[in-house]
């Protein structure tokens, strides 16, 4: 039967333009396979995508349906043709929904997958740890397209501020670390870029895994347990110091990625002594660490 009537077009008394209108919280499977790349990436993960383009002031409503219809024909796509990153799924999405929405001038895709990984604890026992990876995509009709791929990595820091203290209260020596109060750190790592560049996931993870005073592990027996509190409490970190070891890493690591490169990195110590959290973020071009970095390294 056809319908005649297309409220969404209909020219109301609306005066305001928004920002976003779509659907968020849409589960599916994708298919990730990225050629000559020996990564755990490649292979299923399950995903929370959110899917937005803008409205005109003139229009009373978006054809949500058809945010849906590119979401689900992408995410199809993917399992008959593996994607090479959940970052180009989210590109591939906003050009259609360009394609599909004549009226939009802004699409963005954000996608939130689980990652399991294996990792190794310091005894060397095998075990499948979980990370969070945050892809998306922004496209301005005329204007480009960037894309954001990132990391969430839980891991350890052990206050060294506390630690000075208990030496000196207790009179210790600098040998062995002394107690501290430990945190669990929250770490999230993002990169923005122009489409066509790549950044591996696991590099992003591997990096702020070295940033934290001890990676964490879902199961640890006793002298696992006891080598991590060991290390934590050699490595002593403020959640400042997390976010400043990935952002040199990244500096280090990325010589070849242009200057226009966003980095953003933000930590979270959930605190055991405070009530409070401690948090420290950064937002900042590529370019602009190197001329930070630059003027370190030749003091």
């Amino acid at each position: 039967m056809a319908l005649k009537c297309d409220v969404q077009y209909k020219k109301g008394d609306t005066w305001s333009k928004l920002t976003k209108v779509g659907v968020t919280g849409v589960r599916k499977p994708v298919v990730v396979k990225r050629e000559g790349i020996n990564s755990a990436l490649n292979g299923a993960l399950n995903c929370w995508i959110d899917i937005f383009v803008d409205l005109p002031a003139d229009q009373k409503g978006s054809h949500l349906s058809r945010n849906v219809e590119v979401l689900s024909n992408v995410v199809e796509d993917s399992i008959r043709e593996p994607v090479t990153g959940l970052e180009n799924m989210a590109v591939a999405m906003c050009k259609k929904l360009l394609a599909h929405h004549e009226y939009a001038q802004t699409a963005n895709v954000d996608i939130v997958a689980e990652y399991f990984r294996e990792s190794e604890t310091p005894s060397g026992k095998g075990t499948l740890e979980i990370y969070k990876l945050l892809a998306s995509g922004s496209a301005v009709r005329g204007s480009g397209i960037r894309k954001t791929i990132g990391v969430e990595v839980i891991g350890m820091t052990a206050c060294p501020c506390a630690q000075q203290t208990v030496s000196e209260m207790m009179d210790c020596g600098s040998d062995i670390p002394v107690m501290s109060h430990n945190q669990r750190n929250v770490c999230t790592a993002l990169f923005t870029m122009d489409d066509g560049t790549d950044v591996e996931a696991d590099e992003i993870i591997d990096i702020v895994q070295k940033a934290f005073s001890s990676p964490t592990y879902e199961l640890l027996k006793r002298g696992d347990e006891g080598q991590v509190v060991i290390n934590a409490h050699n490595n002593p970190r403020f959640v400042e110091d997390v976010v400043r070891n990935v952002l040199e890493s990244v500096v280090e690591r990325y010589g070849k990625l242009s200057d226009n490169v966003e980095i953003k990195v933000k930590s979270e110590s959930e605190e055991s002594i405070h009530k409070h959290n401690a948090f420290a973020e950064r937002t900042a071009t590529l370019g602009e660490l190197r001329e930070e970095y630059k003027r370190k390294v030749t003091r």
